[in-house]
């Protein structure tokens, strides 16, 4: 990879300079390519959300303003790509009208990562979504709702059943 500051690739993606795409891309495809099959649960789709996520970077990068964050830009447009990739798969109840907050639930004092990475990923789709949107990757409930055009309050209402499931299983697992 080429030795270049940010802004440096920047202008050189601007100018459809190809090292310099691939140096932007060779910065951000390990922790993308990981945000996308958190998402998608599926290495095939996962690929095909990093390539159609970096075509649209590539495309938008005049647009980039750097009110953010170059990073935080690429993972919203990636974040965005993989929820498009299976927005089919994913169907959200909403089943209350409150607006509790999603309350902590006891994980137990020691929890196997690789356990708890694969109850992850053997959620249902909608669970696994807001959950890795919003526990994992920090995105908060009214930016999950605008992305996936449903209410903050059944996003919320998603993460607390997603969390209890993750609990019920883990229990089950541990013993």
């Amino acid at each position: 990879m080429l030795n270049l500051r940010e802004e440096e690739i920047i202008i050189g993606c601007l100018k459809n300079d190809r090292m310099s795409q691939k140096a932007l891309y060779d910065l951000y495809k390990t922790k993308m390519y990981t945000l996308s099959y958190r998402i998608t649960n599926n290495f095939e789709d996962a690929n095909d959300v990093l390539q159609e996520g970096f075509i649209q970077v590539f495309e938008g990068l005049k647009s980039f303003q750097g009110k953010s964050q170059l990073g935080t830009w690429i993972h919203t447009i990636i974040a965005r790509a993989a929820l498009k990739k299976i927005k089919d798969r994913i169907h959200f109840v909403e089943l209350n009208n409150n607006n509790e907050e999603s309350q902590d639930l006891d994980w137990g004092s020691i929890v196997d990562i690789k356990l708890l990475e694969q109850s992850i990923a053997d959620l249902p789709p909608g669970y696994r979504s807001i959950f890795t949107l919003y526990e994992i990757e920090g995105f908060k409930h009214k930016e999950i709702a605008d992305m996936l055009d449903i209410s903050i309050n059944t996003s919320k209402t998603q993460l607390r059943k997603a969390k209890i499931q993750l609990q019920e299983k883990l229990k089950t697992l541990k013993y």
